[in-house]
């Protein structure tokens, strides 16, 4: 009877790594759902939580600020003290969010309870760590490549949902329902997901998490608030000058302690480096649609442009780009695994930056804007696909969760800054409809232009990258020793 050799020890089981996955996949569309939960509700919060609308606008800015500060901090924590302990932690806040925001029905508990759901944001680089430390070499490249597209997967899927439930029943189902949906996902996490063994121990960078924290805060004011308050205004001014002193002095301080929130030296590599500059980029390229195709949608058809439809239609437009990221995840393992992910990351920049240019004279149907959504959302599946397995490859074990919050921070604030300049374009570029001023037709086109502009940036950037390395020319595997839970302070 010939030998079967066993297993090697701690290896995952094919159906244990597919439950992982899975389990792990529905966590990161959960966090993700939050960004398109309240779009729906954006015209009525100033009638549903009698404030104005510059007010009710404090509902998306402080789950933007939250998460900023969250996902590095989250990452950082995770490395040291457990990976999915620190996802469980932010499931539970993004639940505790969400029943706060249920129960509200005036502007300040809706505000904390946003606030809340965005201190969740860092669960998706810690899916992507879990991963890389309990499943076996060969389903790595697809389920970070899935978990990473889970980012955009769960907001365009979300966005019909939450326009079928706002527009069929009372404003607080939304939250009650992510509430449910997050404790669900918890529950399985806590079933199904093992805890790994890898830790780099140490003591938390107090100082260097203030500091990060001030200074993004002060960053995504101005670009988040700037149109409202005055781009030369004191205050934006203010903040913008607090913020590059508040992000040099961080700087500083974390190249001189032993034990930084962020290692700048491992950032600072090749690798790491043009990756994240690439996701930032990539993540101003990608939000372009979600800001230009809802108003189109929305828009009259007296304007000769607009197609006049509903909330509900919108979603159901842009519900067919979740569906393709999500299968154009495991194409993106495959082409990483064949050419490797800088190749793969190239490519999704050049189809998203195509379909940009095939939207800016297609928009004119609804059918239009499906082909051009589907088009851009199979170039971020690729994309996003790709981002975790180049840091992945640069970076110790011990600092996977907090490369990949970086990564996921960087992607993020280029959303933020997507969203000020493609607002400044618009609110510049309008026409007058009776006695209303609405975006005009060019001024779509040119956010579009510029959205296909940013991802052949992401190109060059990437185009920095090292290429891949021969087999047998690839240095020996890093590894660094695990540290056993008991003996983590």
């Amino acid at each position: 009877m010939p030998h079967v050799p066993a297993e090697p020890a701690g290896a995952s089981s094919p159906p244990r790594a597919t439950t992982v996955v899975v389990v792990l996949a529905l966590a990161g569309i959960t966090v993700s759902l939050m960004q398109t939960l309240v779009i729906p509700l954006i015209p009525q919060l100033p009638h549903l939580l009698n404030a104005s609308a510059s007010d009710t606008a404090w509902a998306i800015t402080a789950t933007l600020l939250a998460a900023a500060v969250a996902t590095p901090v989250v990452g950082r924590l995770g490395d040291m003290y457990g990976k999915r302990r620190m996802l469980l932690t932010s499931l539970v806040l993004l639940v505790a969010g969400s029943v706060v925001a249920a129960l509200s029905g005036t502007l300040a508990p809706m505000v904390v309870g946003r606030a809340l759901q965005g201190l969740a944001a860092g669960v998706i680089p810690l899916g992507i760590s879990i991963m890389r430390d309990e499943l076996p070499p060969e389903r790595l490249g697809a389920a970070t490549a899935l978990m990473s597209a889970s980012l955009g997967v769960g907001g365009a899927l979300g966005l019909p949902a939450a326009a079928l439930m706002a527009e069929h029943a009372d404003w607080h189902v939304l939250f009650w329902t992510s509430a449910g949906i997050g404790a669900l996902a918890a529950v399985l996490v806590l079933a199904l997901v093992p805890e790994s063994a890898v830790r780099s121990g140490g003591r938390f960078d107090l100082v260097g998490a203030a500091g990060l924290s001030a200074g993004l805060v002060c960053l995504l004011l101005v670009i988040s608030k700037g149109a409202d308050w005055g781009w030369t205004s004191a205050l934006t001014g203010g903040l913008a000058v607090a913020s590059v002193v508040a992000l040099v002095l961080w700087g500083w301080f974390e190249l001189r302690t032993g034990q930084p929130l962020v290692d700048l030296r491992t950032t600072a590599r090749r690798q790491v480096l043009f990756t994240n500059l690439a996701s930032a980029v990539f993540g101003f390229s990608m939000f372009a649609m979600s800001l230009v195709f809802p108003q189109l949608l929305q828009l009259p058809e007296a304007t000769g442009y607009g197609l006049g439809q509903s909330m509900l239609a919108v979603g159901l437009v842009m519900g067919p780009s979740g569906l393709v990221m999500m299968a154009a995840a495991p194409l993106s393992a495959r082409i990483s695994k064949a050419r490797g992910p800088k190749v793969t990351l190239m490519l999704g920049a050049l189809v998203v930056a195509a379909g940009y240019g095939v939207g800016v004279g297609l928009m004119s149907a609804i059918w239009h804007l499906v082909l051009v959504s589907a088009v851009i959302g199979a170039g971020i599946g690729l994309a996003y696909g790709a981002m975790p397995a180049l840091v992945m490859a640069a970076v110790p074990v011990s600092e996977t969760a907090a490369a990949n919050s970086l990564n996921t921070l960087s992607r993020s604030i280029g959303t933020s800054i997507s969203s000020a300049v493609s607002g400044v374009v618009l609110a510049q570029m309008t026409i007058t409809l009776g006695s209303v001023t609405v975006p005009s037709q060019n001024g779509f086109r040119v956010v579009m232009a510029i959205g296909a502009g940013a991802a052949l940036v992401a190109i060059a950037f990437a185009a920095f990258l090292p290429g891949r390395r021969p087999a047998s020319a690839a240095p020996p595997a890093r590894t660094v020793p695990a540290v056993p839970a008991e003996a983590t302070p």
